[in-house]
């Protein structure tokens, strides 16, 4: 068994790349995979490992000055979700790229904990809901009544505000992952003159958790190899389609087609009838992934992942055989 965190923290950081050093030191001697990015303002990571060295360094990072409150959430899973470990330097740890500098705790934002999130909920009150991720991760789980922005990246959000029309004296409740877009979003609305805004504390991970879920649908998207965890056990019944055949699915996997490699919801069924891929074009590609039929559901890797020796004798073995016309 191995642990997953995800975790923030928006505290200054002097030295970014002293900082990132000892952290691939320290990731490296943990065994530890995934993600970490730092900037000035802060350090955003995802990580997994064995539980023990996962807790060694929550221990690390909390004994760092400044980083003593860092909040981590975790989960548990029978695999490591990642291919390897990243520490990179980033202008921003979560890119919104406003105009205005963005202090996260800041401007009067409340931070509403799980069972406060779900009290309003069940009040009756008026409020309006903001789902502060992208579309493609609110497509497969979302709270009910929240409003889904049709949007690609977090930096989209200021535009789509403007044009959003919502009153600025309005109740406004905001969710994401596990709080980091929030933290900077929810101040950019004070910054443009929105009265009452609160976010949801941890975000659906934390509430998840919780809560059981109450009043989310479908299940939570995650930047790691499992795409997609459940929320809610009692209500886990996809609300998405599959792209190829229609069906109720909520598994996204990567196009088998390495030049394309696009992120789309298929069923196994459509993984086999189309080996992976998201198009007949893409079937058509001599640059595509190994599919394995017998595992068909399982998500693809990365593309990096398929240019060992193993990869490159498939691809032999592939344009060896007799063509199926």
């Amino acid at each position: 068994m191995y642990s997953v965190i995800l975790y923030y923290n928006f505290t200054p950081v002097e030295n970014v790349q002293a900082f990132i050093a000892e952290h691939r030191s320290i990731c490296k001697d943990l065994s530890l995979k995934g993600r970490i990015y730092v900037s000035d303002e802060g350090i955003n990571g995802t990580l997994s490992g064995a539980t023990e060295s996962v807790d060694q360094y929550k221990d690390f990072l909390r004994g760092k000055p400044g980083f003593e409150s860092t909040e981590f959430k975790e989960d548990h899973t029978d695999h490591i979700p990642f291919a390897k470990m990243i520490v990179k330097k980033r202008p921003e740890i979560v890119s919104l790229k406003a105009e205005e500098f963005i202090q996260p705790g800041t401007e009067g934002v409340v931070y509403l904990e799980p069972h406060e999130w779900r009290r309003v909920m069940e009040s009756g009150e008026d409020y309006v809901m903001i789902d502060v991720r992208n579309d493609y991760e609110s497509r497969i789980g979302h709270f009910d009544g929240a409003l889904l922005p049709p949007v690609k990246n977090f930096y989209d959000f200021p535009q789509w505000l403007d044009e959003a029309g919502i009153e600025k004296d309005r109740k406004v409740l905001m969710y994401c992952t596990g709080g980091i877009r929030c933290a900077k979003f929810s101040v950019y609305m004070k910054k443009q003159g929105y009265q009452d805004v609160n976010q949801l504390h941890g975000g659906i991970i934390n509430y998840g958790y919780k809560e059981g879920g109450a009043h989310f649908r479908g299940k939570c998207f995650v930047f790691d190899d499992r795409l997609v965890v459940p929320v809610n056990p009692d209500d886990e019944e996809p609300i998405a389609t599959c792209e190829i055949t229609g069906v109720p699915c909520d598994t996204y996997i990567n196009c088998a087609n390495m030049e394309c490699n696009k992120l789309f919801i298929c069923s196994e069924e459509g993984a086999r009838k189309t080996e992976g891929c998201c198009s007949e074009a893409c079937m058509q590609s001599g640059k595509k992934r190994p599919f394995d039929p017998d595992n068909a559901y399982a998500p693809f890797r990365k593309w990096y992942h398929y240019f060992g020796p193993e990869f490159k004798d498939r691809q032999r073995a592939r344009a060896a055989s007799p063509s199926k016309g």
